[in-house]
């Protein structure tokens, strides 16, 4: 395990392993073969310097590894025995590209620099010191320039991917607070479909009970009423489950007009609960968010006064703003317990001061005069 993390870490990639042992023969034999043949020769037997070369070559397997390491080897390794000749380059480069710290770059190539000046390769040891000066600035500055470039460009590249990777997980993190923020509103919307719906159907249903026997025809109409609402409730129940079904757009929703309210408000008229409404200003189609949340507040403070306050006389006033629509639903003081025992706790009234808040909207709730009111006011786009 030692040895394979050893091999994935000096060659991260298979083409960068073929590149490396390329280089290292390919270099070993080149100055191999021009020392061999070089007319210049060091103090060592030019057989000696050649082979010196070849191993010098080979080393150059580990330049992504240790970078610093090889350099110096190399600088040593060439001061004493000659070796090396066009490999320095690729050892230089590879110094200036893969070392971690930029001064010990620089303080490594002055020292080759210095060393090469004072013990010439055996091809420059009859030049002139001016020639063999610039030549050796040339020599160590090209390749480490190079490499520092390389190296700046490598560290770029690798900031970028990471950023990418960054914006990928944040991505990642912002669709699953989406798809929870979705998972709350289908829960919201269920709650007031099936809760506000058959605790209103409840109702009827207790009066059913009540007049069947004496009045046949008003059973007859509180059932149909039933009816409606049951039917209404899976109506809405269908259009919330439809955003569930993957590869199915949500399906199209009526907008919801005051007709609609004033609907809500007769069915839980013909529940035996007094509810009055009044409107001021003027009647006009009003977005769809702003309607269904308007929808949404009346059914569910009229389904808490079903819950909570019995018979209490209840009033709904609307005010229809140029710039936003006003709603208070509000009950007097119950006169007699609820007739019908149904289940709270929920969480309807914090759903819909998300609702409104979502709209930029303010909401309150809390008793009053011994009853209970429920204020919003829904802002309106500018036409």
């Amino acid at each position: 395990m030692h040895l394979r993390g050893w091999w994935s870490a000096a060659w991260p990639t298979r083409r960068s392993r073929a590149l490396d042992v390329t280089l290292a023969v390919s270099f070993a034999v080149l100055d191999g073969l021009f020392l061999w043949f070089s007319p210049q020769h060091f103090w060592l037997p030019h057989t000696v310097t050649s082979a010196c070369s070849v191993v010098l070559g080979l080393c150059i397997v580990v330049r992504r590894r240790h970078p610093v390491a090889l350099a110096v080897f190399a600088m040593v390794f060439s001061a004493v025995t000659g070796g090396g000749a066009f490999v320095v380059l690729v050892i230089l480069y590879s110094l200036a590209a893969y070392a971690a710290s930029r001064r010990v770059v620089l303080g490594v190539a002055a020292l080759n620099y210095a060393v090469g000046l004072a013990f010439p390769p055996p091809t420059s040891s009859n030049d002139s010191f001016l020639a063999q000066a610039i030549f050796g600035i040339t020599f160590t500055g090209v390749p480490v320039l190079l490499g520092l470039y390389m190296g700046a460009r490598k560290q770029l590249l690798a900031s970028l991917q990471e950023r990418t990777a960054r914006l990928e997980r944040e991505q990642h993190l912002l669709a699953e607070r989406a798809r929870g923020e979705e998972r709350t509103r289908i829960a919201r919307e269920m709650h007031d479909v099936v809760a506000n719906r058959i605790s209103v159907m409840v109702v009827h249903a207790g009066a059913l009970k009540a007049v069947a026997a004496r009045d046949p025809g008003r059973a007859a109409e509180t059932a149909a009423v039933i009816g409606d609402m049951g039917r209404q409730a899976l109506e809405e129940l269908r259009h919330v489950i439809g955003v569930l079904r993957q590869g199915e757009e949500a399906l199209p929703q009526e907008a919801v007009t005051l007709e609609h309210v004033r609907e809500l408000i007769g069915q839980s008229g013909a529940a035996g609960l007094r509810v009055a409404l009044s409107v001021r200003g003027a009647e006009r189609p009003m977005p769809s968010a702003v309607g269904r949340t308007l929808y949404r507040l009346v059914q569910e403070a009229l389904t808490n006064v079903h819950k909570h306050a019995g018979a209490a006389d209840t009033r709904v006033d609307l005010g229809l703003l140029p710039e936003a629509i006003e709603v208070e639903i509000a009950n007097d003081p119950p006169t007699a317990p609820p007739a019908h025992d149904l289940p709270s706790g929920g969480h309807g009234l914090v759903g819909l001061r998300e609702r409104v808040t979502a709209l930029g909207g303010s909401f309150e709730a809390g008793p009053r005069g011994g009853g209970y009111a429920v204020k919003a006011r829904l802002p309106l786009p500018a036409s």
